[in-house]
């Protein structure tokens, strides 16, 4: 399981220009199956994606290619996370 950080950068005022292209990215992330939970950091700092189901390198790929990422809209990290102890309902996560 991955987490990615998606922090404004100083080119955040660009964020508009390119918004409908991220909306994009995230549907399709969304879609492929890839990303099961998208979010604001709070208050207006950015974005995270929860994400499962690729390897490391398959997600940093993935989020290389959000145009917010390519057109330094944000700084991005990813971050791997290997469940150990899980709710019942987020077993899935543990596989």
């Amino acid at each position: 399981m991955y987490v990615a950080l998606l922090r404004f950068s100083a080119n955040k005022s660009a964020a508009a220009e390119y918004m409908a292209e991220h909306q994009n990215w995230i549907r399709q992330g969304v879609e492929d199956g890839v990303f099961l939970l998208v979010g604001s950091i709070q208050p207006g700092q950015g974005g995270a994606v929860l994400a499962t189901g690729v390897t490391l390198e398959e997600f940093q790929a993935r989020v290389a290619e959000d145009p917010f990422v390519i057109h330094d809209v944000v700084a991005a990290e990813v971050i791997e996370i290997a469940p150990n102890l899980t709710d019942p309902r987020l077993a899935f996560l543990k596989d």
